[in-house]
């Protein structure tokens, strides 16, 4: 990969327009873009990668689950997938059969 220069051309998430846009390189810091400048809208801000801002909705969650964590709780996200499939495909097993019994 070329090195990065000052004016140069680069991908990332703008904070303002809220989208993956082109941006030109306004500060480097060790060779790598620091910050950038967005094509579309002009606005200035830190070079994140291509990385969304979470949103306050996805900041609330983290902070209710570290909080559940915290208290000793297991938040619904820890639970394993598998086990709730089985969970599901049992509670479906009991209808169906409860079913075909009285039909």
């Amino acid at each position: 990969m070329h090195e990065s220069r000052l004016g140069d051309e680069i991908d990332d998430f703008c904070i303002k327009c809220k989208r993956l846009t082109n941006h030109a390189i306004v500060s480097l810091l060790d060779g790598n873009a620091a910050k950038v400048r967005c094509k579309t809208c002009y606005h200035d801000h830190d070079f994140r990668n291509c990385v969304p801002v979470p949103t306050k909705k996805e900041l609330k969650k983290a902070a209710d689950a570290a909080a559940a964590l915290a208290n000793g709780e297991v938040p619904v996200e820890a639970v394993e997938v598998e086990v709730v499939a089985e969970v599901v495909a049992e509670v479906v097993a009991d209808k169906k059969g409860k079913k075909t019994a009285k039909g």
